[in-house]
């Protein structure tokens, strides 16, 4: 069985829950110590309680402290059983993060698999709900992997009440990506999404964003989604595509920041990406890894900064394959070449 130490570098969620969606790709039983051990609530938290309930689920696992606050879990998998499954993360609970984490476990599966979930689609600390669909899917569809989504409600800070469907279909083989060369982008995309807020305050949100990337000389199309939810909350995701890849940026909206600095920031983030040469943005390389890997040839990008969420992801990766990560500083980016 396998040792992973839940404590290690940034001790985090992302540990659990990639640990366990590995282990059911490789067939590798795992036992995870130390889970957030260094947070201020240790052990599992509602949303990674529902992450591995689901990916348990879908393999027909036998697990052993599957519980919230646990610090210690021991994981056997088995065989994807594909089918539907329903899960409520409760509250506001991120439902990207389970997504992800049941789409990297299932995604080898034989027939088509579909998961409907419950909780919060625009949430701190997670990608935003536009984020997931609108970057991290189609990065991942441009590896093979095929899905189609449907957003039925935002969900928010406390309440949650979000609910979304995710379908996977079975893939052929992995494809690799390499894009070493920056890329060229001429148009801005983004969505901004709102909830029992004035109509006013996704508008100020647009034009602090246009104002921004006018000094850029790049075009902007953005969509206002404004529908009710039982929380309030407001945010943007930014986006903007080239023939070989997509860079994305995402900010949730808070009482602190005015409608401007939500834009502002958005729009600068997303600049810096694009500016620096990156092929993949500092959010993505983490949810997008794990893929590098498992496909057959060798995969490059250039990453604008290499973070400690990162750094944890590839010393995990490393306890369940073989595969070594080379990284090369260059003027403005990293060269990350997974071999």
């Amino acid at each position: 069985m396998l040792q992973i130490d839940g404590s290690y570098g940034e001790g985090g969620g992302q540990i659990v829950r990639t640990a366990v969606a590995l282990s059911v790709l490789t067939k590798q039983p795992i036992e995870i110590t130390n889970i957030r051990a260094g947070r201020p609530i240790p052990g599992l938290r509602p949303q990674h309680y529902t992450a591995l309930s689901c990916i348990r689920s879908i393999c027909d696992a036998e697990v052993e402290g599957l519980s919230v606050h646990s610090t210690h879990l021991r994981f056997t998998p088995h065989d994807v059983k594909p089918g539907t499954y329903t899960f409520d993360v409760g509250t506001a609970g991120s439902m990207t993060l389970v997504f992800q984490a049941c789409l990297l476990s299932a995604f080898h599966a034989t027939a088509p698999l579909t998961i409907v979930l419950k909780g919060g689609t625009d949430v701190r600390w997670a990608p935003s709900w536009d984020y997931f669909a609108h970057v991290f899917l189609p990065l991942i569809e441009k590896m093979g992997i095929r899905t189609e989504t449907r957003l039925l409600k935002r969900g928010y800070y406390p309440t949650g009440g979000g609910e979304a469907t995710v379908t996977l279909y079975p893939i052929g083989t992995l494809k690799s990506f390499s894009v070493q060369e920056p890329p060229s982008f001429s148009e801005i995309s983004g969505i901004i999404h709102r909830a029992n807020l004035p109509d006013h305050i996704s508008t100020r949100i647009k034009h602090a964003v246009q104002k921004t990337m006018m000094k850029h000389n790049l075009r902007t199309t953005i969509q206002i989604d404004a529908a009710p939810s039982s929380s309030t909350g407001i945010g943007i995701t930014l986006w903007s595509k080239s023939d070989e890849t997509i860079l994305g940026s995402m900010v949730l909206g808070e009482k602190s920041l005015s409608a401007e600095s939500v834009g502002e920031t958005a729009a600068s983030h997303l600049m810096k990406e694009i500016l620096s040469g990156a092929t993949l943005d500092r959010y993505a390389i983490d949810q997008v890894l794990p893929y590098l890997v498992l496909a057959p040839k060798e995969s490059a990008c250039l990453i604008r900064e290499i973070s400690n969420h990162t750094q944890t992801n590839m010393w995990l990766i490393k306890q369940f394959f073989s595969v070594d990560f080379e990284v090369t500083a260059q003027q403005d980016t990293n060269r990350i070449v997974v071999r």
